[in-house]
């Protein structure tokens, strides 16, 4: 994987300000530390940034005085331009663009809008309701980057994703899965693969920074409230026996804007939830989330991993072709908090199989067959050794290495052991 020394970073934003006048302003890290960082922040300063007011709180004008001028189109080519002058500059061999600005509110979807690749790009062209995160998302398809979204909104409408389905780039979000949200991708499939059925779940926000302030506003909070509330679906409708005709655990998200906590954001949530005879549990927890510092390593990790996966080819058993993963990410779902997948393939929300997800994709990279625990050999009578064996062959001329996987693996597929003959290659 990519050392993380080795990731060059350059951004746009809608305010001027260096970044270590930035660091100072947001009061995130310890003083001696911002004193040590200074040298290595002030001389980086972001570019001009989109600023379309009607998509992020009035309360952010006053911090806009970076920002690009011109049509929706002059503004695309613009960003494009950026991108081009970034590669060239910098020498990195790839670029991958993330959006870690303010929530934006919802687009809407229409027809002849945006619903189509073609029909979006008219409609830059033309001008329309696009929202500046999706024509960051459109210029990086362009310029053959991977976006990866960092924020709640619908960035992806149809049209950007038919667009980067064509273009063969990578896109994925949505929202960074940081604090309350991936406590609680936990603790709800914890509840139901138990047996626990939890009827409400309430969750209370109240945080001081930029993005408490930016999501004070109804629509932008309102995209926030989506991502956040989303995530117990998939666990709710994995369990019929539990839940059926529909139904679905009371679920409410609040966020309130409270200056004096800054970053440490303040979550706090109650789990109440049947358990037998009528009986009922409650869970109630208080958690002191420092915001930007959680998500400053998911962000390097959705970047080592989106890059890693342009680099994997797979050559399905009697396919003559390699192919790569498909243009919609999804195996960056483990990150996201409302995480964007391929037309109809599975949701998962649920922590540990999204981790599963990963772990088993690495492992299939080096060789190894997917990590389970089964253990089946450890808890027959006799026991047995597994008769398959791992070879791997490295090809040094192409710098390339080819995983053959041949024989019955002791792991559950559809509730049977499976035999698998796979290969796959890194380049």
């Amino acid at each position: 994987m990519v050392h993380p020394d080795d990731i060059v970073f350059d951004g746009w934003d809608i305010s001027s300000m260096d970044l270590g006048s930035a660091m100072e302003r947001a009061q995130v890290l310890d003083w001696s530390l911002q004193e040590k960082l200074r040298p290595h922040m002030s001389h980086l300063r972001p570019r001009p940034s989109i600023y379309f007011p009607e998509f992020i709180a009035a309360n952010q004008a006053s911090r806009a005085d970076n920002v690009l001028t011109g049509t929706m189109a002059e503004q695309l080519e613009q960003i494009r331009a950026d991108i081009q002058d970034f590669r060239q500059t910098s020498g990195v061999d790839k670029i991958i663009v993330l959006w870690t600005a303010n929530t934006e509110r919802f687009c809407d979807i229409t027809a002849g809008v945006n619903d189509t690749a073609k029909n979006l790009l008219s409609t830059i062209q033309t001008g329309g309701e696009v929202s500046p995160s999706t024509l960051f998302a459109v210029a990086s398809i362009l310029e053959g980057c991977a976006y990866l979204n960092g924020s709640p909104q619908n960035t992806f409408v149809p049209g950007v994703i038919e667009l980067a389905v064509e273009r063969n780039v990578f896109i994925g979000g949505d929202d960074f899965k940081s604090g309350q949200t991936k406590i609680k991708s936990v603790l709800v499939d914890f509840l139901i693969s138990a047996g626990i059925k939890p009827t409400s779940i309430v969750s209370y926000n109240h945080l001081g920074n930029n993005d408490g302030k930016n999501l004070s506003a109804p629509q932008q909070f309102r995209s926030k409230e989506i991502s956040k509330s989303n995530v117990v679906d998939d666990m709710v409708n994995s369990n019929p026996i539990l839940y059926h005709n529909g139904e679905k655990p009371d679920h409410c998200v609040v966020i309130k804007y409270v200056p004096n906590v800054g970053d440490s954001k303040r979550a706090m949530d109650e789990y109440t939830s049947e358990i037998m005879m009528g009986g009922t549990n409650t869970i109630i927890m208080h958690n002191t989330c420092e915001d930007s510092l959680l998500a400053s390593p998911i962000i390097l990790d959705l970047v080592l991993l989106t890059e890693l996966c342009q680099r994997v080819h797979v050559r399905p058993q009697g396919s003559e072709t390699y192919q790569s993963f498909h243009s919609v990410l999804a195996i960056i779902s483990f990150l996201c908090k409302a995480p964007l997948i391929p037309p109809g393939a599975p949701l998962v929300n649920a922590f540990f199989r999204q981790r599963a997800c990963i772990e088993n994709v690495l492992r299939a990279c080096l060789g190894l067959s997917p990590q389970n625990h089964m253990h089946l050999e450890h808890k027959l009578q006799r026991g047995f050794l597994p008769h398959n064996a791992n070879r791997v062959q490295e090809d040094m001329a192409a710098k390339t290495k080819t995983v053959f996987c041949n024989g019955y693996h002791p792991f559950e597929q559809n509730g049977v052991g499976a035999h698998v003959v796979k290969e796959a290659t890194i380049g």
